[in-house]
């Protein structure tokens, strides 16, 4: 079954969305953090949530707009945001469904706020997985996201969207905010055995490369797929993707 549900939180309006079988039957929920210009209703998402609630009929999966992602209604894209949005999300969860095992799948973006979130607050995940993480966040942003025009735009003060098949408002703050914080410098070592990576070697935003080092770099247990891009567009490399997922979270044993 699917719900939609909003949080309304200090002064925050988020927009989330529940995959469960049975409220009653809930004890354990995944939280699904979506990439840059994605959203709540994004079809891994889905596919994932719908895989697993079939296996696993006490799990569900929440998922979430970032600030400024569809039909959020924030208009002015800033870190704090969406750092506050995570917190709000995992405090209605445990609230809402009285657990504390709280799981973390997170992919690009998502990937990167949830790196963030770790080293900024006290883990709270049980266990955490990642699809092709925004290791290099700033400067996929920089270099291969954005184009010439938009640095034009925003060195004007004037606004400029970036994105993939939907737009996202960029300011210079935020890239500040990016720039700031490379995960890259922050040592993972003690949560690296609740982590799992999973990254395509044809990833054309993140670069495979980077992300494997990373892996190697804080002994966090890395998956590579030779044949899947970014998005893990091919359903094959996706739903391999899930069962690994699946089997990190060891849900059944929970």
């Amino acid at each position: 079954m699917e719900k939609y549900f909003e949080i309304n939180e200090k002064g925050h309006n988020i927009r989330c969305k529940l995959y469960f079988g049975k409220i009653p039957d809930i004890k354990k929920v995944v939280v699904f953090c979506h990439g840059f210009a994605g959203h709540k209703d994004n079809k891994s998402a889905q596919r994932f949530a719908e895989k697993t609630v079939s296996k696993h009929k006490d799990t569900a999966i929440v998922t979430f707009n970032w600030p400024c992602h569809g039909d959020d209604v924030k208009k002015k894209l800033l870190m704090d945001d969406c750092t506050e949005y995570l917190t709000l999300v995992l405090e209605y969860v445990k609230k809402q469904f009285h657990t504390e095992d709280i799981y973390a799948y997170g992919t690009s973006f998502g990937g990167y706020m949830i790196l963030k979130y770790i080293i900024e607050h006290k883990n709270p995940f049980k266990r955490i997985a990642l699809r092709c993480p925004a290791i290099t966040m700033h400067e996929a942003m920089t270099k291969t996201i954005m184009k010439d025009a938009d640095f034009e735009k925003l060195e004007k003060g004037k606004p400029c969207s970036v994105g993939f098949d939907r737009k996202v408002d960029m300011n210079l703050q935020f890239l500040k905010d990016l720039e700031s914080f490379d995960v890259r410098t922050h040592d993972y070592l003690d949560q690296a055995y609740d982590i799992c990576i999973l990254h395509g070697a044809k990833d054309e935003v993140i670069p495979f490369e980077e992300s494997k080092k990373f892996a190697d770099d804080n002994l966090i247990e890395f998956y590579p797929f030779e044949t899947a891009d970014h998005r893990f567009s091919n359903l094959t490399d996706m739903d391999l993707a899930t069962k690994i997922i699946l089997e990190f979270f060891n849900l059944q044993h929970s």
